[in-house]
């Protein structure tokens, strides 16, 4: 190819086919730019994206200050291992253990799944000298993809074909506090859960839930792990979801949203959880490489200056305005399930249909477990943007509807 040659969809779309192991399911569209919440494909076509990134680009596509940030970290210092300090990656590291609000250390690696390795890996460095090494995890959670977080992935279908699991994981229901504690015993080092499910379907905790986990982990001498690679860096309203209910984790798992679109993955523990990763014990090439970090740097003081905490609220108020209306006038739709700017609708069909449709009217949504429309947008996209989007969504499901 030369440089000044641009290819089709349907030429990216012919190589990739040829070369790029097909594990993913596509859609049939070659995206080549993006601003904000807007991405535009190789022919030109513009699409609205009330799901950038998968979950990670919280402040939209190419947001400026991480542009910014980035392009400048890039000519100064591209990658220096973890055996040295730098800048960037303390000032990260401060800035996290600030809006815990606990006083946590950073752990930095790449992704959620290599986040919530550490964590399975912090949980029985610290449950060993007392015999504990089991950890307890909920039913439609997703961690990750590694053989650690995917056998705490409590989804047999994730399972299928790469048997056996990992031992020392056990299941309860979501939402089910008894049944946690009945498959607690000597051995049980921790429990893991994402405060609010994502990919199981934007499922919240019922009253009561988060808090009596943090008891029986108190009482059994376990920790607490949140896995909050779906629902941190403000996506909820708060800097962390957990902050909306009256409990301090031992442990927090972050990637997706933390560097606003650049891989970055972190685990945050109180110190004297954190004191287990003695040099050694575990490790990441790229964790918290400088150009990651500026570009978290850059993304948390665009929440700062921009007062993208409070926006992510009122981004969630005004989409759930809109589905209660559509609610009233459309039978497909079960349940409407809203914390800040992650929503979800249960659906009575496939939603498979239904994201098909609203890609050819220009809208990019995502469905989870086949009856979950989930949207993860910008916490800074425009009132007029939810409005234009939620019109196509609501033409799309009542043409179903019939």
């Amino acid at each position: 190819m030369s440089d000044t040659e641009t290819l089709s969809s349907q030429d990216i779309i012919a190589r990739a086919k040829q070369y790029v192991i097909g594990n993913y399911t596509r859609y049939p569209v070659a995206l080549v730019r993006g601003e904000g919440s807007w991405v535009w494909d190789a022919e030109g076509n513009r699409y609205l994206d009330f799901f950038p990134g998968w979950g990670c680009g919280i402040i939209g596509h190419c947001p400026p200050r991480v542009v910014a940030a980035v392009q400048d970290q890039v000519a100064t210092l591209i990658h220096v291992p973890n055996t040295w300090y730098t800048e960037p990656q303390t000032l990260l590291a401060e800035a996290l253990s600030e809006r815990t609000g606990w006083g946590g250390q950073s752990f930095f690696c790449n992704s959620g799944t290599e986040a919530n390795e550490a964590a399975i890996k912090l949980a029985r460095l610290n449950g060993k000298p007392k015999g504990k090494y089991k950890i307890v995890t909920m039913t439609n959670s997703f961690h990750g993809r590694t053989y650690g977080s995917l056998t705490a992935t409590a989804q047999p279908k994730y399972h299928a074909g790469v048997e056996p699991m990992l031992p020392g994981f056990v299941y309860a229901p979501h939402g089910d506090l008894d049944a946690v504690a009945k498959l607690i015993d000597n051995e049980t080092a921790a429990i893991l859960l994402e405060p609010i499910q994502g990919e199981g379907g934007v499922n919240l905790p019922p009253n009561g839930y988060l808090e009596g986990l943090r008891e029986l982990c108190d009482r059994h001498s376990m920790l607490l792990m949140l896995d909050e690679v779906q629902t941190g860096m403000g996506r909820t309203g708060k800097w962390f979801a957990h902050q909306h209910w009256n409990i301090v984790p031992d442990v927090i798992t972050l990637a997706k949203a933390v560097a606003g679109g650049i891989a970055l993955g972190a685990v945050i523990a109180k110190p004297e959880v954190a004191a287990k990763l003695v040099p050694g014990t575990h490790a990441a090439t790229f964790g918290g490489n400088p150009v990651a970090s500026v570009a978290a740097l850059a993304t948390i003081a665009t929440f700062d200056e921009e007062n993208l905490l409070e926006r992510a609220t009122q981004v969630g108020e005004r989409f759930q305005a809109h589905f209660t209306a559509l609610k009233a006038e459309c039978p497909l739709i079960q349940e409407i399930r809203v914390k800040g700017a992650m929503i979800g609708l249960q659906l009575s069909v496939d939603g498979s249909p239904i994201v098909e449709a609203c890609l050819k009217r220009g809208l990019l949504i995502n469905c989870t477990h086949k009856t979950v429309i989930r949207l993860l947008p910008a916490v800074n996209i425009e009132s007029q943007q939810i409005d234009d989007g939620c019109a196509i969504l609501r033409e799309v499901l009542l043409a179903h509807s019939v």
